[in-house]
């Protein structure tokens, strides 16, 4: 086995998935060499684990988990996880944050996009910086945008604009180039990859998988990410989760995993 992704949970079902797996906004990953196991993200809720089982998974020992950043759909079936479960993220991911619209010079709140998770529970590791995981994986840390977009604000009193600096990927490094696994890509698809080619010395970029946040994404914004890529040339492009199908649109290698499926690298 060199590098195995299944697909625990996303937007979708699968082609051909059980009837038993459920679908849910959101995106959970068991990706998988050798020699480590990693969870790459939990979904909204529990269904993951529920999927699992159905897929004849035990995830009780994986090597670690890894999650992507503080918004629900992705760290939201954490309280599912067993005790002591290792853990490894940035230290902003359980910072309060909600989507807002500002009319008039005044801030409201729309909807909370984190959630409450005791994570007194687990083995935390919390890190800005990037973090080898077993012998081919690496934790992104914190990526570097020059010019970061604000997706929402956190809580309290001050409207304090939401960057989502506590994002990271999970890397692992193959013999044909990087593997990039994303959970939103809220910092933006061409940061990620420079930052994760600056981390490994490594240029080459064999896949990327995950949620490309591309479904509202303006053409101009599309364009770009597409005129990358096609400088880039991945040999892999597996977009799910927030990347849509307007963003899929724009990018016609690209195919679309769903909870079931099983991708092999």
């Amino acid at each position: 086995m060199a590098l195995r992704i299944r697909v625990l949970l996303e937007n979708h079902k699968g082609a051909g998935a059980d009837k038993s797996l459920k679908a849910r906004p959101g995106l959970s990953l068991l990706v998988e060499d050798e020699s480590t196991s990693i969870l790459f993200d939990t979904g909204p809720d529990g269904s993951f684990m529920q999927n699992a089982l159905a897929m004849g998974i035990d995830l009780s020992d994986v090597s670690a988990v890894v999650l992507s950043h503080g918004h629900y759909d992705h760290c939201g079936g954490v309280p599912w996880l067993p005790d002591n479960s290792r853990i490894i993220c940035h230290p902003d991911i359980a910072r309060e944050r909600y989507a807002a619209m500002t009319f008039l010079g005044i801030t409201r709140k729309i909807k909370k996009l984190s959630c409450e998770v005791d994570y007194s529970r687990y083995r935390m590791m919390y890190t800005r910086d990037p973090l080898p995981i077993g012998k081919n994986f690496i934790w992104s840390g914190e990526i570097p945008v020059v010019a970061p977009e604000a997706y929402g604000i956190f809580g309290g009193h001050d409207a304090e604009p939401d960057s989502i600096l506590d994002e990271g990927v999970l890397i692992y490094q193959s013999t044909k180039g990087l593997v990039i696994i994303t959970g939103c890509g809220h910092r933006g698809i061409a940061n990620i990859v420079r930052h994760c080619q600056n981390i490994t010395g490594i240029k080459r970029i064999y896949a990327l998988v995950g949620g490309f946040h591309l479904r509202c994404a303006s053409p101009f914004t599309l364009w770009r990410v597409r005129r990358f890529l096609q400088e880039q040339k991945p040999e892999k492009l597996c977009g799910c989760h927030c990347t849509g199908a307007w963003g899929r649109l724009w990018l016609p290698e690209i195919t679309a995993p769903a909870t079931g499926d099983v991708l092999r690298f």
